[in-house]
């Protein structure tokens, strides 16, 4: 059984969740990370976090189904009990997520409504429901966007929910308080993963517009903002609740 901190990490089979929980495990914390259909790409975190000395358990869950997300509560303090020896998670990152373009004029209810679901929905109840098993003086780190801060044409309702996202941030943390967890949002600008297509990742074209418009010069990339969650979480940061954190390289200043 473990003895360091214990993270669940959301979507965290690939991009930014990957590179949280592979983070987490250079820190010495051990993971629970979810997956939605990347079973795979789930065991391959689950190795690496081996190699590094740390364990991770890999669970499939859909954010947008509200009946997976009372299973997955139901069956979580078992695979606790089972896997970990213990009764509670130390830090929650609700990083899962898609990207879709959504232009006024040209979209679907059924695309705002899924965008609802997985990323501002899918987040409340689930930390709603994850509550009696996050022990006193946690974290929970949410995951914006710079698409809160600034303007992208079809990026309007991604951006509008994460900014609801922080939102909830700042309330969370009031509302935590009392327990001493800390909530924060981390807001990462373009990375270069498989969101959206892989857009950031693969079209040279965008890669070379976006990095002219970043201060530091190049689009970002998943170790980029891993390591600053599992810092966040894991650092002498006890003091830090209700930030926003854009780790964005300085995009459109």
């Amino acid at each position: 059984m473990t003895t360091g901190p214990l993270a669940l990490v959301t979507g965290g089979s690939r991009g930014l969740g990957r590179s949280t929980a592979l983070a987490l495990a250079r820190h010495g914390a051990d993971a629970i990370i979810t997956y939605r259909s990347g079973h795979d790409l789930a065991a391959e975190v689950v190795a690496e976090a081996a190699d590094l000395g740390a364990t991770v358990v890999a669970l499939p869950l859909d954010v947008s189904d509200p009946a997976a997300i009372d299973a997955f509560a139901t069956d979580l303090p078992a695979v606790l009990r089972d896997s970990f020896g213990r009764e509670s998670v130390d830090y929650l990152v609700n990083n899962a997520g898609h990207g879709t373009v959504t232009p006024l004029g040209d979209t679907a209810p059924e695309v705002l409504d899924e965008l609802y679901a997985v990323h501002f929905r899918g987040p409340y109840l689930l930390t709603q429901a994850l509550l009696p098993v996050l022990a006193d003086g946690g974290a929970i780190v949410n995951l914006s966007s710079g698409l809160a801060r600034f303007a992208v044409p079809g990026q309007s309702a991604y951006g509008a929910l994460k900014a609801g996202v922080e939102h909830l941030s700042y309330s969370w943390a009031k509302e935590l308080g009392s327990r001493g967890i800390r909530v924060n949002t981390v807001a990462p600008g373009p990375v270069a993963t498989d969101f959206g297509g892989g857009r950031n990742r693969d079209n040279e074209d965008s890669r070379a517009y976006l990095s002219a418009q970043t201060a530091m010069g190049r689009v970002g990339e998943p170790e980029d903002i891993g390591p600053l969650i599992a810092a966040l979480l894991t650092g002498p940061t006890g003091w830090v609740t209700a930030q926003r954190i854009e780790a964005s390289g300085g995009i459109f200043l």
